[in-house]
């Protein structure tokens, strides 16, 4: 267990990088509809999102099991504003898994909410140790905390991986024996690299009236330069009293999605044909892509746990210890600043996902690997075997000569 985690060392990446880079081209059905509603661009949604999107966000959310009504639904420029939103709304402290998103800890902190945070376990995805989530809560209640919130992701951001179903189950009923509200990180939830192989569940078929569902829309349906997401909350009276007050919040940080990029959004979330298509396309590509890059981490030395979904890996250098420290990297962050200079992108370390700064973790990102441009990213998307790419084959034999020089000390 590790309580409030300092902020992670301010550095070039604070610049940005802390979301995963999806690496992918506007959708075409995206430009069309942001273009189609720039006439009237200028007139917000209402806070939470108008009848259109929230309708919307409810039948993507049926067609995956979860009965849900336009009134059960939230939206919101990000998930940044509808999380800071929630945690303002249900008060507490926060329990988070370790490591967790880079961007979860800051708003508990803007909110001077204490975190205490959960080690994952070994089996991969972003749920905590069910029986150390006991312990943690018991012990922090202990020393005058007071957590209700439980943030995690089945389908984890840094590392790629998924939370196994049988784990999961326990993880809930961890949160529930402790009194906790779940909140659920779907974002990478569609982007399962092989949904025939691995099993992905959602905490709110186990804990349907204390688990909040949120997804970013930039893992796939959208470009992240328009930030969406939405979120699902309890059909009870518990939890519309919550959403009305995520809601009156948003409306506080003037979290307000402007009219085209809410009407592109509806349309993603409706799931049509081309959407289906793109979505398909993209996690064909982080599969792809993600196996490569895992291939180059083993390569040169490093642990690594396969990636499952999205277009992210967690790597350990830990093997490469002593040929790192005659390179001058001894921990995260020299880690972190050895890989961007030599790649020229970030390459966020463990201490930003808090993270043991000591160990040798970094986050490596595969939407880069796809290309610098729109033109690139299209051709990596539409071919066969994006691999075959020249400038995709290029990309990756940078990404391993660079962990190849730091396994040598160069």
């Amino acid at each position: 267990m590790q309580r409030t985690s300092p902020p992670a060392p301010a550095g070039r990446l604070a610049r940005g990088g802390l979301r995963p880079d999806p690496g992918l081209p506007v959708p075409p059905y995206w430009a069309e509809r942001l273009r189609a509603g720039m006439p009237g661009g200028a007139v917000p949604e209402p806070p939470g999102g108008g009848e259109a999107l929230r309708t919307a966000a409810a039948g993507y959310w049926e067609r995956r099991g979860l009965t849900t009504t336009a009134a059960d639904t939230a939206a919101a420029p990000g998930a940044e504003p509808l999380l800071l939103a929630l945690l303002a709304a249900v008060g507490g402290d926060v329990v988070l898994a370790r490591p967790a998103a880079a961007w979860q800890a800051p708003l508990a902190r803007t909110l001077g909410r204490r975190t205490t945070a959960v080690p994952t376990p070994a089996v991969g995805g972003g749920a905590p140790d069910p029986f150390a989530l006991l312990e943690a809560v018991r012990r922090a209640r202990a020393e005058g905390a007071d957590p209700r919130v439980l943030v995690m992701s089945a389908a984890d951001d840094p590392s790629g991986t998924v939370t196994p179903p049988e784990l999961l189950h326990e993880v809930c009923e961890a949160a529930e024996e402790s009194g906790l509200l779940l909140v659920s990180d779907e974002t990478y939830a569609d982007t399962v690299h092989h949904p025939h192989e691995t099993v992905l569940l959602t905490p709110a078929e186990m804990l349907p009236g204390r688990t909040i569902v949120i997804a970013d829309l930039s893992a796939a349906l959208a470009p992240p330069g328009w930030p969406v997401a939405v979120a699902r909350f309890p059909a009870t009276a518990e939890g519309g009293e919550l959403r009305a007050a995520v809601v009156e919040r948003c409306a506080w940080l003037r979290a307000l999605l402007p009219g085209p990029p809410a009407a592109a959004a509806a349309y993603a979330l409706a799931e049509g044909d081309d959407v289906r298509a793109h979505l398909a396309a993209a996690t064909r590509l982080h599969a792809a892509l993600g196996a490569a890059a895992y291939r180059a981490v083993a390569r040169t030395g490093g642990l690594c746990r396969p990636p499952e979904a999205g277009c992210h890996l967690y790597a350990d250098l830990a093997p490469l210890r002593h040929a790192l420290a005659a390179a001058g990297v001894t921990d995260a962050p020299s880690l972190e600043t050895a890989l961007e200079e030599r790649l020229g992108r970030p390459v966020p370390g463990g201490h930003r996902f808090g993270d043991d700064p000591s160990a040798l973790r970094v986050r490596i990102d595969t939407g880069p690997l796809h290309g610098a441009d729109d033109a690139r990213r299209r051709a990596a998307l539409d071919a066969r075997d994006p691999l075959e790419l020249p400038h995709v084959a290029a990309a990756l034999s940078d990404l391993e000569a660079a962990l190849a020089a730091l396994a040598t000390g160069a």
